[in-house]
């Protein structure tokens, strides 16, 4: 059975209330179902409260099987996170009829840099997504206008 020394938060308590130091605790002497909690947490929260004290708490327990996991499931929560703003913006482009390149000229970037936000690789700030969404739905409603100004008409 999981006790929690010097804090005031019990295992039953939300993950939320255990802190750093009930996380750790978890972690060096916790069992399957309190590291479910914990990785149900993180998933749904990937950058909140919970997932930044596991971060620290992750620092500072001796390496098992627990914190491995946990790593694990604090770096896949938070690469969903970019995967899903890189799947966003690849709609964008499809929706805008632009091509990528097309695309990078009117939001102000170069290819290269869209290319990484598309992949994943680099999250855009937020500046410069908000920037793509809307030079993606203006040309997706307008149809698709080339460089000179002209309208493709078979986009009309």
């Amino acid at each position: 059975m999981l006790r929690f020394r010097n804090i005031d938060a019990s295992p039953e308590d939300p993950v939320s209330s255990w802190g750093i130091e009930g996380l750790s605790t978890a972690l060096e002497r916790g069992y399957l179902p309190h590291w479910q909690r914990i990785a149900r947490a993180v998933r749904d929260e990937p950058h909140g409260t919970v997932a930044r004290q596991l971060e620290t708490a992750l620092t500072v327990v001796e390496p098992n099987g627990a914190t491995a996991l946990l790593s694990a499931v604090l770096a896949q929560a938070r690469e969903s996170d970019r995967a899903a703003v890189a799947r966003s913006l690849r709609e964008h482009v499809r929706r805008s009829g632009l091509t990528a390149q097309e695309l990078a000229a009117a939001v102000g970037t170069s290819p290269s840099r869209l290319s990484t936000y598309l992949s994943g690789r680099v999250v855009p700030s937020a500046a410069i997504a908000r920037r793509i969404a809307r030079v993606a739905e203006e040309h997706a409603r307008r149809g698709r206008i080339h460089p000179g100004g002209a309208l493709d008409s078979s986009a009309a």
